[in-house]
């Protein structure tokens, strides 16, 4: 067996001639059974770093490569050498993916889209390779039960949630046994117990001799297990070593790295909104919502159960007033996401109503909502579709159309720029939205969103990936749609975050809601 797992000397890398490298001089050697974690503020590389590792951001040329990558396995060692020119070696992605799995900071990018079941998600790789169907069907059930998926492989992928997604697209990495396994963000959207869920597969892979490296903006409890740190900025190491001594380094302290157990106090503000009129913005009154399940349906053919579906809201009811901020908390399915499309119009509920300033929504276009409801979604490339960072943001402001603001062009346009600036992204406003990074383009759809001053605010998990300066700003918008009336629900997983940033808190569980 090679002692090296994988190793890449990356002098330069650059996704196109006319564009500065986006990697320089960046070294890494895995070997197997080790834990490294590759940290970095948003836009640092570490993104890049992992898909030119993976193959990713070579296969097919998309970018040009100025460097080694080598694979050892099996006491052999594949090295192949890049210079950035037409006649460098082809990388085969399907093969070198049996080894170096990958999983991105999206995970719907590994995903199919075509299962109708999560067992069907998981076997599509291994059908390819042609193993042999009983070897599959206990490679399908191993990988399931290590990501806390056991009970879900007749359920539909589509109607999972983003925690949910996270850990199936981490078993469809896992599920061919690779050498090396890169995670980026792997902790996004995972609940309490996705996160045990996923510090003991980390440990189980490791054991059975697999490099893993997981690519985070924080230190959280993956990064900390880690042997080895590598602090990324601008696309450089700016600093390597044990944990201990890169955390103490004059680099670490000037990085957006965002150190989990730091305290982020919550700034004191007046609650907004007219005192002599509460009546709630937002409000979900005795809602019951079930979502039509691949599951229960199988099942029912097969007579197993009988009766309709467990309903994802059963009765569920909670009210938010001007200026006031709310947290809603939950494991990953509870159905937080599913509340808060409720209330932006997206969904409409089988039973019970959604009132937005007093008035039910059920009979409104989700157009009209929108007019007076801003939502960020979990995954902020939904809601991205113009050509620069700027049109991005004034496309809501201008023109009278479904509803929105009449704005004229200027008054359009410097509210945009107003916006950008306020999350940090002035300086790329004449970017394309899929230039920037994955927490750039949540700080974008939030923009998007804070630009049109909605009465009511929804965010779905708006901390995801942001490094400490993308929270400090998410946390000064919050701060000051409250302070100018607004009604703010937020679901989230990052409970002491939560906890200092939210007047209430609430817990869905079983289809309701309770005082947290």
């Amino acid at each position: 067996m090679s002692s090296l797992a994988l190793g890449a000397h990356v002098r330069s890398f650059a996704y196109d001639d006319g564009c500065e490298p986006l990697l320089r001089n960046v070294r890494l050697e895995l070997v197997p059974g080790s834990l490294t974690a590759v940290l970095g503020a948003s836009g640092s590389g570490k993104s890049t770093l992992a898909k030119v590792l993976a193959g990713w951001a070579i296969a097919g040329g998309h970018g040009r490569l100025d460097g080694t990558l080598q694979l050892g396995r099996s006491g052999t060692a594949e090295r192949l050498d890049f210079r950035g020119l037409p006649d460098d070696p082809r990388l085969r992605l399907g093969a070198w993916g049996q080894h170096v799995a990958y999983v991105p900071q999206r995970a719907a990018d590994l995903l199919t889209g075509a299962a109708a079941t999560v067992g069907e998600e998981l076997a599509f790789a291994l059908e390819q390779r042609g193993t042999p169907r009983a070897e599959m069907l206990v490679q399908v059930d191993s990988a399931a039960r290590a990501v806390g998926l056991g009970e879900f492989l007749l359920r539909d992928p589509r109607r999972l949630s983003g925690g949910e997604q996270r850990r199936l697209a981490i078993a469809c990495a896992l599920v061919g046994r690779p050498d090396v396994v890169l995670l980026d963000e792997p902790s996004a959207s995972l609940d309490a117990q996705g996160l045990v869920a996923l510090s003991q597969l980390v440990d189980t892979l490791r054991t059975a001799g697999a490099a893993v490296v997981v690519f985070s903006a924080a230190d959280d409890p993956i990064a900390r297990a880690a042997g080895h740190w590598l602090l990324l900025e601008g696309g450089a190491v700016a600093a390597e070593g044990p944990p201990d001594e890169v955390e103490g380094s004059a680099a670490f302290t000037a990085s957006g790295v965002l150190r989990e157990g730091a305290a982020t106090p919550r700034a004191p503000r007046l609650v907004g909104g007219d005192a002599d009129a509460p009546t709630p913005l937002a409000e979900l009154d005795r809602v019951t919502f079930v979502y039509p399940d691949a599951h229960h349906a199988e099942r029912r053919r097969h007579r197993e159960v009988s009766g309709p579906s467990m309903p994802v809201l059963d009765e569920a009811s909670f009210a938010v007033l001007p200026g006031e901020v709310v947290a809603l908390t939950g494991p990953n399915g509870a159905g937080k996401s599913t509340s808060l499309r409720h209330l932006a119009g997206l969904l409409r509920p089988q039973g019970g109503s959604v009132r937005i300033g007093g008035r039910d929504i059920l009979a409104e276009p989700a157009g009209r909502v929108a007019a007076t409801v801003g939502t960020l979604f979990q995954e902020p490339r939904d809601q991205l579709f113009e050509r620069t960072a700027l049109r991005e943001v004034a496309f809501g402001l201008a023109g009278h159309r479904r509803g929105f603001l009449g704005a004229s062009r200027d008054e359009a346009h410097t509210r945009a720029l107003e916006a950008l600036d306020a999350v940090g992204l002035v300086r790329h406003a004449d970017a394309h939205p899929y230039e920037l990074s994955m927490s750039e383009q949540r700080l974008l759809a939030l923009a998007t969103v804070l630009a049109r001053q909605p009465r009511v605010l929804l965010l779905d998990e708006p901390t995801v990936g942001l490094d400490r300066f993308g929270l400090a700003r998410l946390q000064a918008a919050v701060r000051r749609a409250a302070e100018g009336g607004a009604a703010v629900v937020l679901s989230t997983h990052a409970l002491a975050w939560a906890r200092r940033q939210a007047d209430r808190g609430l817990v869905l569980a079983k289809g309701r809601f309770e005082e947290a």
